[in-house]
């Protein structure tokens, strides 16, 4: 639900944003397990087919050499073996793929690169190699190394059985090894006739036992030779991790939905309802005086508590009541609150205390601003509590009378504090434009203090520029007496933070003074 109707429509209960928020990281989960797989399957298949290619280019590639490499042998006019024995074997060792060599002639071999001059009937070779076609290609289990299977190339020369026979070797060591890196590839099987030869298991097995679920089929053009490519598009591990990112990323973005709903949109729907409602109220806590550790100061923290969202966090609505021009109207109940606890405390804290409260840029152009302060001041008990108003430079930029109106606070005895310095909203261009009295070191400098061989120049330079501004200093979110003893050595007037005080309710901030007067100081 957008912002801008957040202050007209009722407010979302926390089950009703959990429920929302359990829905949409649903449809999150659902969406990306979709499309994830989607994409997945997409880039499967092309990379199914690019294999696919390469593995039929290859093939057909080292097929063309060898029948290129052998078509002089087709060619030869049958003289004595030991005319062209030589020959033969040159051929044979020159080609790491050829294992064997045999001229045949009517079905029976006269020459061979191996054994020279022989005369055998070539079905002891290769029984399943049909001489009469142009060429044919078959697998066989040699009878000696019936392990090591390999494949007869028959090629044609003139008449039925009279051509070249080529025993060549097979080598599936390379498509294991790649098989082993791509995991979603298994295999692969090399089918000629009713005979194949799979890299899963090496030997010479019945084509009709192969699985049926190959994911490429290849046929090489001009070759009796199939390629079967088996594998997965997805396997259990692919659905495994989708799912697990789809559950990280579904439960990422309901949080991040919940965190925005109550963040966002809770705080900007009932600000002005909140405020007729008596749903704010005031927490003050104490600024601590680094000489004597004693409470010199309070700062009035605004705070928003709904009957049905709970606890709204500060950040949220008062961001969002600055950008929708709410927060004249939230200061200026602030200003009611705070008069009106003033009126309690005085009785427990000590007079001349600082009163700190934080003020909006935007609020000091607003026409009737003077006038907010001074009903303000004269609703506050009188000759009290000092006044300090801590500023910060979000849109001070944008207020072009800044300065007389921090005079006009300085002639009513109210002093100026610049808060949030080295947060990235506050820059040194307003330290030399505009006089200060406080300047507020940001927590994100401090909480780094604890931290071993600690070393920040950035707040060394920002300590030394205060003393030669003559800026009194107060460091914020001081947890530890380790971050407290480096500040206090290095000249830091004033501490808070939780070591000294969470900030309190009007009641236990009474305690806390009680507390204070009947303990000695801390050191």
């Amino acid at each position: 639900m957008p912002l801008s109707s957040s202050l007209t429509r009722p407010l979302l209960s926390p089950r009703k944003i959990a429920c929302f928020s359990a829905t949409f990281g649903f449809f999150l989960f659902l969406a990306f397990i979709i499309i994830t797989l989607i994409v997945m399957l997409h880039r499967r298949a092309d990379n199914h087919d690019r294999l696919a290619k390469n593995t039929q280019a290859y093939v057909l590639t080292t097929l063309g050499e060898l029948k290129r490499n052998l078509l002089p042998l087709q060619t030869l006019p049958y003289p004595a073996c030991s005319a062209i024995e030589d020959d033969l074997s040159q051929r044979a060792a020159f080609d790491d793929n050829i294992q064997a060599i045999l001229l045949v002639k009517h079905n029976k071999t006269w020459c061979s690169s191996l054994a020279g001059e022989t005369s055998t009937d070539i079905g002891q070779f290769s029984p399943s190699t049909d001489t009469r076609k142009p060429l044919d290609i078959q697998l066989a289990a040699a009878p000696q190394t019936p392990d090591k299977p390999v494949l007869h190339l028959w090629l044609q020369s003139g008449e039925a059985g009279d051509g070249i026979l080529v025993t060549l070797k097979i080598n599936l060591t390379p498509w294991l090894l790649f098989t082993e890196r791509q995991h979603d590839m298994t295999g692969i099987a090399i089918v000629t006739g009713k005979s194949a030869l799979t890299s899963w298991e090496q030997r010479v097995t019945d084509a009709s036992s192969l699985p049926d679920d190959a994911i490429k089929t290849m046929t090489l053009p001009g070759y009796p030779l199939q390629l079967k490519i088996y594998g997965s598009m997805l396997n259990a591990d692919d659905i495994a991790l989708v799912l697990l990112a789809g559950l990280l990323l579904s439960l990422t973005g309901g949080l991040a939905c919940y965190a925005l709903l109550t963040l966002l949109i809770q705080p900007g729907k009932e600000i002005l309802q909140g405020i007729r409602r008596g749903e704010f109220h005031v927490e003050y806590q104490p600024v601590i005086a680094a000489a004597t550790g004693q409470a010199c100061g309070l700062e009035a923290l605004l705070r928003w508590t709904h009957p049905e969202a709970g606890r709204i966090p500060p950040d949220a609505f008062i961001r969002y009541a600055e950008n929708k021009n709410l927060i004249v109207p939230l200061t200026r109940h602030l200003f009611e609150l705070v008069a009106r606890d003033c009126h309690v405390l005085q009785h427990a804290v000590p007079a001349g205390t600082n009163l700190n409260l934080n003020l909006s840029p935007a609020h000091l152009s607003d026409k009737g601003f003077y006038q907010d302060v001074l009903r303000w001041l004269d609703a506050m008990p009188q000759d009290h509590f000092s006044y300090v108003f801590e500023i910060t430079e979000r849109t001070m930029v944008e207020t072009r009378n800044a300065q007389s109106v921090f005079d006009w606070l300085r002639s009513h005895d109210i002093r100026i504090a610049l808060d949030d310095f080295g947060t990235g909203h506050s820059a040194l261009i307003y330290l030399e434009k505009f006089r200060f009295d406080y300047l507020k070191i940001d927590r994100g400098f401090v909480k780094n203090i604890a931290r071993e061989s600690f070393s920040s120049p950035v707040l060394d330079a920002v300590l030394a520029l205060a003393k030669k501004l003559n800026l009194l200093t107060v460091a914020e979110g001081v947890e530890t007496g380790e971050q407290a003893r480096w500040l206090r050595h290095r000249g830091v007037c004033h501490f808070q933070g939780f070591l000294f005080s969470r900030p309190r309710t009007v009641a236990q901030l009474i305690e806390y003074f009680q507390h204070e007067r009947s303990e000695p100081a801390a050191g």
